[in-house]
């Protein structure tokens, strides 16, 4: 594997959401909406989101130059790949809405883990229950040690639950709605260090970008396309994980969930998508059914 580049094309686009972010969260857009604002060039995506200073939001970005891009990377200790370098994750590839450039920290030989269709994305409910952070966890613990990177997005509840069992099993990557610099929730700072230390952590934001609204169900599109399945784990109705199953439904993606309790507001969401026809997930097995891949030696 090479060093990840990025070009700057590609990396003005990075901080040209940082830029639009403001004007992106005023218009309080339904995500299939975002994803298809963020699927536009970028004269397109500056006019439509901020038509009266779209002009100065392009003169900005258009100023910055390679040299800006090297020092803000390495002052952060991060580093960037985009859709023209050959180590930008395969799976995003196709996607309409595929992020420019992906600015990552942690080893980015951890790129080449991030293969199709064997790395699984879990997610659920911030208000999880003992049942779900248990469930959560073994799943991410046997799914990293079977060989797969586990991906989330380093939330409360489900996403941290998942995340540290990975990382007792294997590899993990985080994708995250700020900079990848940016530990977020603060709270989850040595989540966070564990994540860089042993695997990625990686967004479409450039450093030092703190989170939106709208940067969370943006991510959501990376974490359901980055991966061959998305798993939820609980979920109600009407939520960040539900988003990115709905992602991952409109990407043809495998989509599991694991059964809850039938009164559980909770699990109402994880309980429709089985009716739906999601995967039933019980166990690591069940997704090791759907997504076979290689065993670890």
């Amino acid at each position: 594997m090479t060093d990840p580049r990025a070009c700057p094309e590609c990396l003005r686009r990075s901080w040209l959401l940082h830029s639009a972010a403001p004007y992106i969260e005023k218009a309080r857009l339904s995500a299939p909406n975002l994803s298809r604002l963020l699927a536009l060039d970028n004269e397109d995506f500056a006019k439509a989101i901020a038509p009266m200073v779209a002009p100065s939001l392009l003169g900005h970005v258009e100023a910055l130059s390679e040299d800006y891009f090297a020092e803000k990377l390495s002052g952060a200790d991060c580093w960037a790949t985009c859709r023209h370098d050959q180590n930008y994750p395969a799976p995003l590839r196709d996607l309409d809405a595929a992020p420019w450039s992906l600015i990552g920290r942690g080893d980015a030989g951890h790129l080449a883990a991030i293969a199709w269709p064997e790395s699984v994305s879990i997610v659920g409910s911030r208000r999880a229950t003992s049942y779900g952070r248990e469930i959560a966890r073994s799943l991410g613990r046997d799914l990293a040690d079977a060989g797969r990177t586990v991906v989330s997005g380093m939330a409360f509840g489900i996403d941290s639950c998942v995340h540290r069992g990975a990382i007792e099993g294997g590899k993990t990557v985080a994708v995250l709605g700020c900079g990848p610099d940016v530990a977020y929730p603060a709270s989850h700072r040595s989540l966070w260090r564990r994540i860089t230390e042993s695997g990625l952590v990686i967004s479409e934001l450039p450093p030092e970008a703190g989170p939106w609204r709208w940067t969370f169900p943006a991510r959501n599109r990376i974490i359901a396309g980055i991966s061959g399945m998305t798993v939820v784990v609980e979920a109600a109705k009407c939520s960040g994980s539900i988003v990115t199953a709905d992602f991952a439904a409109a990407y043809g993606r495998p989509l599991g969930a694991v059964p809850g309790q039938v009164t559980s507001r909770g699990s109402a969401g994880t309980n429709d998508l089985l009716v739906g026809g999601a995967e039933v997930v019980r166990h690591a097995e069940d997704v090791l059914e759907v997504i076979p891949g290689r065993s670890r030696p």
